[in-house]
């Protein structure tokens, strides 16, 4: 009887098999052979469906302005750099600082794409803010200062360029913004041959001061009184009796720094020009008195600084012989024959004459 049943089973599964063999060879399509590769082909769309087609790509979002905060303790700088820059259509000048404490709150007010630092201010200068600044924004350095151990300095704590005023042009100084936010430096013939000569000293003993006590105002909280402008006296005016700088206090890191409202260029920006020996009112004085052009009076202020023809036009933003022009006009209403006899009837040392003053 078992066998019986075994003969049966296996009858029947050959007749299984048979059929299989004979329904795969004539029903199986030829689109389900077996690849090369012993998988089935997969199946290919017939000739009259048609494919979905690709979503339109979404237009892209037009990228804003370059945004910028100059800082500069010269506040014709700071206008100078404003107007330039402020006068191409992909940069924006969104803030500005007298002194590397104000540059820091701007920068973590405004999170610009680039910061501007001038070296020598008064307060806390530049080399001490960098490394503060350079957490929040790219910083590329933009000062009278060319000594080999600062600009040596400034790239160390992470300056991502230096350029020395009166050795770029405009164009050149927009295209060095524009890079700086791209990671790529820029720097001046000066900056270059000095940074050059200070990796031909050989490895030095690190650590030593700056000139001035340039980078120290955080770490010993006294507060840089050097000379203002790069060495070129300072441009603001304070109240009588009033403390020269506020007392040095460190920067909180950019997480926790209270976020306050943002303040106008209007309201950031002290009067233009304005002497340090005579204060702000002599500015208008002098203007009635001598009638000077508000260029003029830009002119004579960084005269008065100790500026060269050469630095002036860099800071104006206008060629040597446009400055020469401007001088001689200004000699002639001051009724003077050099530089120094112009200062001191600008500042209002020079001994009074009989019949001059009025031009």
């Amino acid at each position: 009887m078992p066998d019986d049943v075994s003969r049966a089973s296996g009858q029947n599964w050959a007749a299984q098999h048979h059929a299989s063999q004979h329904t795969s060879s004539h029903a199986t399509p030829l689109n389900s052979e077996l690849s090369s590769s012993g998988f089935p082909v997969p199946p290919q769309p017939a000739a009259s469906e048609t494919l979905p087609p690709f979503p339109e790509t979404p237009p892209m979002a037009a990228p804003g302005p370059l945004r910028v905060v100059v800082a500069d303790d010269n506040p014709v700088v700071r206008a100078g750099l404003g107007v330039l820059l402020s006068g191409r259509e992909d940069i924006e000048v969104v803030a500005e600082a007298a002194d590397g404490r104000q540059a820091y709150d701007m920068a973590v007010r405004h999170r610009p794409d680039v910061v501007l630092l001038d070296v020598r201010m008064p307060g806390v200068d530049g080399i001490s803010a960098l490394p503060h600044l350079v957490q929040v924004a790219p910083v590329m350095m933009l000062t009278y200062s060319r000594e080999s151990e600062i600009v040596h300095e400034a790239l160390r704590l992470g300056a991502g360029g230096y350029l020395v005023h009166g050795e770029f042009t405009a164009d050149q100084l927009v295209q060095a913004v524009r890079d700086t936010k791209s990671g790529r430096a820029h720097f001046t013939a000066t900056a270059a041959n000095a940074l050059l000569a200070h990796m031909r000293q050989g490895p030095g003993p690190q650590g030593q001061p700056l000139p001035e006590g340039l980078g120290t105002a955080l770490t010993t909280r006294v507060a840089y009184q050097g000379p203002g402008h790069d060495g070129h006296g300072t441009g603001q005016g304070r109240q009588h009796g009033a403390p020269a700088h506020p007392p040095v206090t460190e920067m909180p890191p950019p997480a926790t720094r209270p976020v306050q409202p943002a303040q106008g260029l209007s309201q950031m920006q002290p009067v233009v020009a304005q002497s340090s020996t005579t204060g702000g009112s002599a500015t208008a004085l002098n203007r009635a008195q001598y009638g000077l052009s508000s260029r003029e009076v830009e002119v004579m202020e960084l005269i008065a600084s100790g500026m060269s023809n050469q630095q002036i036009a860099a800071t104006c933003f206008i060629s040597e012989k446009t400055v020469k022009n401007h001088i001689n006009r200004i000699f002639t209403k001051l009724h003077s024959a050099s530089r120094s006899e112009a200062i001191a009837r600008w500042l209002g040392t020079a001994p009074p004459r009989g019949s001059g003053g009025h031009g």
